[in-house]
């Protein structure tokens, strides 16, 4: 019967689980109104657009 023949320290199993768990950049998407990158899904906070259809009203500075 195979068994470990030592302890694997818990410094070496999350070294090793580190690689699995980095975060990923988000995937960013141009707004079709002001091509602006933002998140898919989501109202552009530059324009304050959603699927062709104005949201929320943003001022000109």
């Amino acid at each position: 019967m195979g068994v470990p023949k030592r302890r694997r320290s818990k410094a070496r199993n999350r070294r090793r689980r580190a690689e699995v768990m980095k975060l990923k950049a988000p995937n960013l998407v141009r707004c079709p109104q002001c091509q602006a990158l933002v998140k898919p899904h989501n109202m552009c906070d530059e324009c304050g657009y959603y699927k062709d259809r104005e949201v929320k009203q943003v001022e000109e500075a």
